[in-house]
């Protein structure tokens, strides 16, 4: 099992969550950073993965989707000085833990996450995907797991469509139907949730539901007559919106299996990294914690 991890959801939460009175030497704001330091080594110390890889967005504005479509995205507010710092020190504080992890200018935190997620499953190994994105659900197949940590909250692949209204493999489609306003991307005026689960639990794929308009208004679906008129004028940006909400799953990214493993955390490293950032002992003894499981683990864990 490879655990991937959705970095900026849990940072963003603790940013949001935590007392934004905590700060480093320098008066930093730091409560993001200490969010998410103590999920990540509440995390590890609970899981204990043998393969394991967090990935971050690196940029809002930078990725292959933002040429597609300069307004993806558009709706949100940059991100403030102080937190863009601690996402900084996130991926430090990763890398002194000794946890694989990845991120680009030109690809979003779930294009790493689907890549390994691919590449990791090729070689028979399942995934978590440690997320509360509903995003990410789509690359979930059998074996795999959801997992909202947050809410404790694990989904396997049956599981999926009763929880988001499609199974896995179709919730892209179901996205450029509804479209999906947190990412600012349109789909099909008047197609709401509802509406596209029922076209997709009963067609598999976009193509499949074009291939088949005829038959869509006798469908139980309210204004089900109007409907074929409705996708065919709109067939266009539906396609045009899946290119957006679609996972890319083959991204250039130079990670193997054996680059996801964990190392031993850098104790004294991460000890200075606490001083500068005025953390007190529970990071420090999970750390300590963590490095006695990495020495500890048997040959077996590598595998």
């Amino acid at each position: 099992m490879v655990y991937l991890i959705d970095a900026s959801v849990y940072v963003f939460r603790a940013y949001h969550s935590m007392p934004p009175d905590m700060t480093d030497r320098d008066g930093n704001p730091v409560h993001a950073l200490f969010g998410f330091a103590r999920f990540l080594c509440d995390l590890i110390e609970r899981a204990q993965p043998r393969l394991i890889a967090v990935a971050f967005d690196e940029s809002l504005e930078t990725s292959f989707r933002n040429r597609i479509d300069p307004q993806y995205k558009a709706n949100r507010e940059p991100a403030p000085a102080d937190l863009k710092l601690q996402f900084q020190r996130c991926r430090e504080f990763c890398e002194l833990l000794g946890v694989p992890h990845f991120a680009s200018g030109e690809y979003e935190a779930d294009d790493i996450i689907g890549t390994l997620h691919a590449r990791l499953r090729a070689e028979g190994v399942p995934a978590t995907v440690v997320t509360r994105d509903k995003d990410l659900a789509q690359l979930i197949r059998e074996g795999d797991i959801y997992w909202n940590y947050t809410e404790n909250l694990r989904l396997r692949h049956h599981e999926i469509g009763a929880h988001f209204g499609v199974p896995p493999e179709r919730y892209a489609d179901y996205l450029a139907l509804t479209g999906d306003a947190v990412d600012n991307v349109r789909g099909v005026p008047g197609v709401g949730p509802k509406t596209a689960g029922v076209l997709l639990n009963e067609y598999a794929s976009l193509e499949e539901l074009y291939d088949n308009l005829d038959a869509v208004a006798a469908l139980p679906i309210r204004g089900a007559s109007k409907l074929p008129a409705k996708l065919l004028e709109h067939r266009d940006a539906a396609f045009f919106a899946r290119r957006l909400t679609e996972i890319v799953r083959d991204m250039p990214l130079a990670a193997t299996r054996e680059d996801l493993k964990p190392r031993a955390p850098d104790l004294a490293a991460l000890g200075e990294f606490f001083d500068r950032q005025n953390f007190g002992p529970t990071l420090r003894r999970q750390g300590e914690r963590l490095a006695k499981l990495v020495a500890d683990a048997p040959v077996a864990r590598s595998s």
